[in-house]
């Protein structure tokens, strides 16, 4: 904007330069009327005006600046949550490559469990039998019967009812067996006289080991054993 100076002697005002360098330029020409000049006051709408336009331009500089470093953090936070996700995925990789090898082991256990439990189910049954016959009984087979759970037959000769009564009630007594029943009981002759009568009979029962914590176990080796093996002398000649 070209501004012409009408006042004699004056000086005319250069058209270029900042608008506050104006701004300033007429604060001073309209400020000063204490000696005799008489100059108008200063508008305050154009100080207002002058101190929102710098406090706007300070206002951008500044946000624009924590722009800036805001953006920074974030790329490098970006950056270690990048890291740590690439971390932790071979973490989680390496750990469900251990679950998966526990589930394989603890398969493979279960299954030598539940072999080495049988293993000792027909050394229980043939026990608790023999331990169960009681006088003038004798056995002639011990049989399977069937599965899960596990039946077993038992085929004998008795010299009387009464001792097959008591046989069944020793065997019920059994912490391996239950279900007894009879099968078979009749009066045949016996082999070695004819004229003497025996109870040929057939028992069906059925096996079930009880809890873990109920038995009583025993080491295969005790420390008498252990110590006596240790003081053996070695065989000359072998290492």
């Amino acid at each position: 904007m070209i501004e012409v100076n009408l006042l004699p002697g004056g000086k005319k005002r250069s058209t270029g330069g900042s608008p506050l360098a104006g701004l300033a330029q007429a604060f001073k020409g309209r400020g000063g009327g204490g000696g005799g000049g008489g100059g108008s006051a200063v508008d305050p709408y154009m100080v207002f005006f002058a101190v929102a336009v710098s406090a706007t331009i300070g206002y951008i500089a500044w946000a624009h600046l924590g722009a800036n470093n805001e953006h920074e953090e974030l790329q490098v936070r970006v950056e270690e949550e990048r890291q740590d996700s690439v971390r932790f995925a071979d973490v989680i990789k390496r750990t469900n490559l251990l679950a998966a090898r526990n589930d394989s082991i603890a398969q493979r256990v279960a299954i030598i469990q539940d072999v080495d439990q049988g293993r000792y189910v027909w050394p229980h049954v043939l026990d608790e039998v023999a331990a169960a016959v009681p006088d003038y009984t004798w056995l002639n087979e011990i049989l399977y019967a069937g599965g899960s759970p596990l039946q077993v037959r038992v085929n004998g000769r008795a010299g009387s009812i009464y001792a097959i009564t008591n046989f069944m009630r020793r065997l019920e007594a059994s912490r391996f067996l239950r279900a007894v029943s009879m099968d078979r009981a009749e009066q045949v002759p016996s082999e070695a006289n004819a004229s003497d009568l025996v109870y040929v009979f057939e028992l069906i029962m059925t096996y079930d080991s009880p809890p873990f914590d109920e038995l009583q176990t025993v080491p295969l080796l005790d420390g008498s054993t252990l110590s006596t093996q240790s003081a053996v002398p070695p065989v000359p000649g072998e290492g």
